[in-house]
């Protein structure tokens, strides 16, 4: 049913606890996760390409994929990994499904509420509505 899952990650605790129930998909049904980090370019100023900004982004990125490795390959699960960088974050996830056969994203939501939600709008609602696979969404935990 499930051959490849993609795990989009930004590192927070709320993509912590989707990695482990993509992990646990996975290893029901055989499947390879697919972690992918997204450098959002376009919420970047134009200075920031020629200092360590970007730089310090790729290592957060990498950092970010490193982890859901981790966690993976602890339960004997295999991985690939991504750090890319591009526009709108939610159009670089769903490329990258199209482009490599994803069966189903599994992503946390940060449970934005009010004002924040309407004006900034959610990467994870943006997946939910426009992928052509299923996307299984993962609240954080609560403390």
């Amino acid at each position: 049913m499930y051959d490849d899952i993609l795990v989009p990650t930004d590192g927070s605790e709320s993509a912590t606890e989707a990695v482990r129930n993509a992990v646990e998909l996975a290893t029901q049904f055989d499947a390879t996760i697919h972690a992918l980090y997204v450098i959002d370019i376009g919420a970047m100023w134009p200075d920031a390409y020629e200092g360590n900004v970007l730089n310090d982004l790729e290592t957060r990125g990498k950092a970010a994929v490193e982890r859901v490795r981790e966690l993976a390959e602890e339960e004997g699960v295999a991985v690939t990994d991504d750090v890319v960088t591009g526009g709108h974050p939610h159009r670089m996830i769903l490329d990258y499904a199209d482009e490599n056969d994803i069966d189903c994203i599994v992503m946390g939501t940060h449970g934005r509420r009010g004002l924040d939600r309407y004006l900034l709008g959610s990467v994870t609602e943006r997946v939910v509505r426009l992928a052509d696979v299923p996307v299984l969404t993962v609240h954080a935990p609560k403390k």
